[in-house]
C-alpha cells in the first residue's frame, strides 16, 4: 500500500474517532442535559463522519486500488492527490469549526461554510483529475 494511502486512511480513522466522540457527547447531552453548547457539535459530527471519514477513506482506497499507469507501477502525479488530501481536510476543519465559532463570533465565520464547500469541490476535482488517467488507461492494457 502506498504511503499516501496509509496517511489518508489513518487520517480517516482519526476523523471517525473524533466524529463518534462528538456524536456520543451530543447524544448523552440529549438524555442528561449538562452543557447546552454541546448541541453546536452536531453539524461537526456530520461533517467529520460523512466527509472526513467516508469520503477520505474511499479516496485513500481508490488511490491504492485503481490500476497503475504503466507496468512499472506508476500511479501518476501524486501532487494532485496530496492537494486533494489537504483541501479535503481543510474543508472538514472549516466546516467542523463553523458552528462552535459562529456562536462566539458570528462576523468571523460568515464565509466558513462557503470556504469549506469550495475546498470540498476542489478536493473532488483534483482527485478526479488524478484518477481519470488511471481509469481510462485501463482499457488500453492488453488482456
Amino acid at each position: 500500500m502506498p504511503r499516501l494511502s496509509q496517511i489518508m486512511l489513518r487520517t480517516a480513522l482519526v476523523w471517525i474517532a473524533v466524529g463518534y466522540t462528538f456524536g456520543a457527547l451530543v447524544l448523552y447531552n440529549k438524555g442528561v442535559p449538562f452543557w447546552p453548547w454541546l448541541w453546536l457539535l452536531r453539524s461537526a459530527h456530520v461533517h467529520l463522519l460523512l466527509v472526513g471519514w467516508l469520503v477520505q477513506f474511499a479516496a485513500g482506497m481508490a488511490f491504492w486500488i485503481l490500476p497503475r499507469l504503466d507496468p512499472h507501477g506508476s500511479r501518476g502525479n501524486e501532487r494532485l492527490v496530496w492537494a486533494s488530501y489537504i483541501l479535503l481536510n481543510s474543508g472538514v476543519i472549516l466546516a467542523a469549526l463553523h458552528d462552535p465559532l459562529a456562536a462566539a463570533a458570528p462576523a468571523l465565520t460568515s464565509l466558513m461554510i462557503a470556504a469549506a464547500g469550495v475546498c470540498y469541490m476542489l478536493a473532488a476535482l483534483t482527485f478526479a483529475l488524478h484518477a481519470w488517467r488511471r481509469v481510462v488507461s485501463f482499457r488500453t492494457f492488453p488482456r
